[in-house]
Formats: C-alpha cells, sequence, structure tokens
C-alpha cells in the first residue's frame, strides 16, 4: 500500500484523509478493530480511513473498547468462523445531522460524525452458551449528550465513561432498532449465516433442540460436538 503525506484533491472528493481529523475532539474510531486480525498485515490494513469514523476518545479508548475485547474473549467458544458486523447510526434528525460533522479550514463538510456504534457477531458453531451465542449485538453512546432513547446515560460511573455508555443486546432488538433508524427492513445476516437468525435465543416460544442428544455421548468432545446448529432444529417449548 502506498502511503501519500499529501493526498491528491482526487482523494479528498472520494474520502477522508487524515487532515479532516486534525485539531478536531474527535479519534479515528476502528470499523473492523485491529485487535481482531489475526496478521500484522491485516491488522495494518484497518487503519485505512475507509474503515475509520469519528470517534470520541471515551467511546473508542474506554466503553468501546471494552466490548471488543469482550467479543474477543467470547471467540474461544466460537467453533470455526465468526461474522461480525459493525456500523454506525448517524443523528435522527435532519437538523442534527446537519451539525454533526468534521469540517475543512473553509467550513465545507468533510466526515459525518455518528451518534451511535453499533456491531453484531453471528456464530453458528458454538460450545454450550445460551445468552452470548449463536447471535449477540451491541449499540455504544458516540455522545454523552445524545437523550436516553436507545441507550440509557448512566450517572454513576467514573466521568470518563460518563454518556459513553454501551448496551449489549440479542440480535433482533439490534435489527429493530436499525430498521427504525433507517426506515427500512434491516436483516444484518443472510446466506451463510443466516441459521444464526433461525436459532436466536428470542424467537417466540421455540428452543434449540438436539436431534443426536448430548445426553447420550459419552465424552465431553462428544457432547460439544453435538451442539453444532447441522444437528439442532428449532422446537416449540412445551414439546422440549
Amino acid at each position: 500500500m502506498q502511503y501519500f503525506k499529501t493526498p491528491s484533491n482526487n482523494l479528498k472528493e472520494s474520502q477522508a484523509v487524515d487532515e479532516d481529523y486534525k485539531d478536531s475532539e474527535y479519534t479515528r474510531g476502528h470499523l473492523a478493530p485491529s485487535s481482531h486480525q489475526g496478521t500484522e498485515e491485516d491488522r495494518k490494513a484497518t487503519f485505512t480511513l475507509t474503515n475509520i469514523v469519528p470517534q470520541m476518545e471515551g467511546s473508542n479508548g474506554i466503553t468501546w473498547k471494552d466490548l471488543e475485547e469482550e467479543v474477543m474473549e467470547r471467540l474461544y467458544d466460537c467453533e470455526g468462523l465468526m461474522y461480525v458486523i459493525t456500523g454506525v447510526m448517524p443523528y435522527k434528525t435532519e437538523s442534527e445531522f446537519k451539525k454533526h460533522w468534521l469540517k475543512d479550514k473553509d467550513g465545507k463538510d468533510r466526515v459525518a460524525i455518528p451518534e451511535y456504534m453499533w456491531s453484531a457477531y453471528c456464530c453458528p458453531n458454538h460450545t454450550p452458551n445460551t445468552q452470548f451465542f449463536p447471535t449477540y449485538a451491541a449499540v455504544g453512546r458516540n455522545d454523552p449528550d445524545s437523550n436516553n432513547d436507545i441507550v440509557t446515560k448512566d450517572p454513576n460511573v467514573p466521568e470518563n465513561r460518563r454518556g459513553y455508555d454501551v448496551r449489549q443486546m440479542d440480535l433482533k432488538s439490534l435489527e429493530g432498532i436499525l430498521s427504525k433508524r433507517f426506515n427500512t427492513e434491516i436483516n444484518l445476516f443472510e446466506g451463510k449465516s443466516q441459521i444464526c437468525s433461525l436459532f436466536q435465543s428470542t424467537i417466540s416460544g421455540y428452543t434449540r433442540d438436539h436431534l443426536n442428544p448430548g445426553m447420550h455421548q459419552e465424552t465431553k468432545e462428544d457432547r460439544e460436538a453435538t451442539f453444532t446448529l447441522s444437528n439442532i432444529t428449532p422446537q416449540w417449548k412445551r414439546l422440549q
């Protein structure tokens, strides 16, 4: 990757550049976290500004960082691929949206500032954990002065965390929040990972039922193997 200290005008017209963040109160917040990458080359690739959004330090360096580390810990319970999607929510009203931009020296809008960060993951095959698998999600505040309609601000946390709360939730709750904010139906996982949406623990009335029962296995390894979703079917709670 070739790095240009002084980007061309063509580049400036198509994406953010380093100078957009100069002298602002915002840090360069990752969408795909550097810490989630397995190689040095992949970690470096996350620092391109197409993977960066304006994020307050209280979110980027503290509360959202805590979430990223927690997701990494859960990865150890994921057997196979974990699909992770991260994005942002702009301000709800047009007037608020217009107020929140990084601007250049001439006052021209350059980079939109998000009101919230959000992230969701899907792990089709995992060790037993009914709370966090196969899907889970979160929304984090990026504006300490936003109202409490999506994420409630806890006044009792330390000052450097105050207003940057992160609310963890099931996938359907996040999809509902995004659908309402963007005024369109949002389904985050499709294709290979669509099975994650099917087997959410929040689906009303249904549990994840084994075809080949775990209790019929003799070893711990064999019992854990029965929790792959290819061995699971939705079953009405009253039948299980």
